[in-house]
């Protein structure tokens, strides 16, 4: 099984710790919170990282400015914008981005 490494930023602790959680639920899958913008950039390019998992709170220009990076970093590096929904929201973004997940 693969597995996947998420990077979840946002600004609310209480909802990073629950994606957290929710994410790690899952055989396989590990998720890293970050609250500190200024560090999410060197924490990519210095750390695997297959999903960037972008939660409330977040500047539209710091939104913006992280997918372009992810995009001309490393094309495998794919980022979703989860502002809810619950797990199986998640899931389904997760499966569409990587269908062979599914089993």
């Amino acid at each position: 099984m693969k597995t996947l490494n998420f990077l979840v930023i946002g600004k609310n602790q209480e909802i990073l710790e629950t994606l957290k959680r929710i994410i790690e639920n899952n055989e396989g899958w590990k998720a890293e919170i970050q609250s500190d913008e200024n560090v999410c950039l060197e924490y990519i390019k210095e750390n695997k990282v297959d999903i960037v998992l972008l939660s409330s709170g977040l500047e539209e220009k710091f939104e913006n400015d992280i997918k372009v990076f992810c995009e001309n970093l490393d094309k495998d590096v794919k980022v979703i914008d989860h502002y809810g929904g619950g797990s199986g929201l998640l899931k389904n973004e997760v499966y569409t981005l990587f269908p062979n997940l599914q089993s």
